[in-house]
């Protein structure tokens, strides 16, 4: 009987313990900030577009037609927006009246933190300016790669987009970048599970002709999506190479790669 009891204070001890273990687990799982990638598929994930919103590539790059996914990368077809004579780079923007005075703080400080790595300079918009961003609450999270000229969308919608990095990994988007792992040297770095990838998915992940300003690739750029992104089955659609153990995918703001490569191909 004594030993019958010891074993069952010791089941208790033990189940208490795992109990402790299991809540602490998801606690730190519940605490972890989520990635770029992370938030924007999460966002995006069940996005019911209206008519007049774009066809999306790649889960968030708006594409002005059809035509556009197999289009030369923006840099190369000069939709950089246009630098003056004091050597900074002056982009409009309008914040439609979607937001809390919250929310407008959050893309307020996406939209200044370039402004202080780069001769990057987003100001209101002002009558008269031909080209400038309208960051709107749409369905999802996306932007135009480049300058389309006149007034192009950034969408954060209120539900899943209004985080920082969220917003930085958008205005990148609308000053000419691409996701990192579309990358023309990508296959010296990322494996991609093609058999893996969510049926008709698979061009979210062709290269493109990238100008790479001369910067390595970048395992931590905001711009990285993470290892299951747009997976199928639960199984990794890209793994580090040669070491797939390499962490990756898991920024939640700019890298100092990013802001490199910005100021090489706006020459600041």
């Amino acid at each position: 009987m004594l030993v019958s009891s010891w074993s069952l204070v010791v089941l208790l001890l033990v189940s208490s313990s795992c109990a402790k273990e299991e809540v602490a687990t998801r606690e730190e799982d519940a605490s972890r900030e989520l990635s770029v990638g992370e938030l924007l598929e999460r966002a995006n994930r069940e996005r019911t577009p209206d008519l007049d919103e774009p066809a999306l590539i790649g889960g968030d790059i708006a594409l002005s037609s059809e035509a556009d996914r197999n289009a030369d990368p923006c840099t190369a077809r000069n939709c950089l927006w246009q630098k003056w004579t004091d050597g900074k780079v002056y982009i409009p923007y309008h914040i439609t009246n979607h937001y809390s005075s919250r929310e407008v703080s959050i893309i307020t400080r996406g939209l200044e933190s370039f402004s202080a790595v780069s001769c990057i300079r987003f100001r209101p918009y002002q009558n008269g300016d031909h080209e400038w961003l309208s960051i709107e609450s749409r369905s999802g999270c996306y932007s135009f790669v480049g300058r389309q000229g006149g007034g192009q969308t950034v969408s954060l919608a209120r539900q899943g987009c209004l985080y920082h990095g969220t917003v930085q990994h958008e205005l990148l988007h609308a000053l000419g970048f691409n996701h990192e792992q579309t990358r023309s040297d990508r296959d010296n770095h990322i494996a991609v599970y093609w058999d893996n990838i969510i049926d008709d998915m698979e061009y979210n992940f062709y290269k493109i002709d990238t100008l790479n300003q001369g910067t390595p690739y970048d395992y931590n750029s905001v711009m990285q999506y993470e290892r299951y992104a747009f997976s199928k089955n639960n199984r990794p659609t890209m793994v580090p190479i040669p070491n797939s153990s390499v962490s990756f995918g898991q920024a939640t703001q700019m890298s100092k790669n990013d802001i490199d490569r910005l100021n090489r191909l706006y020459k600041c």
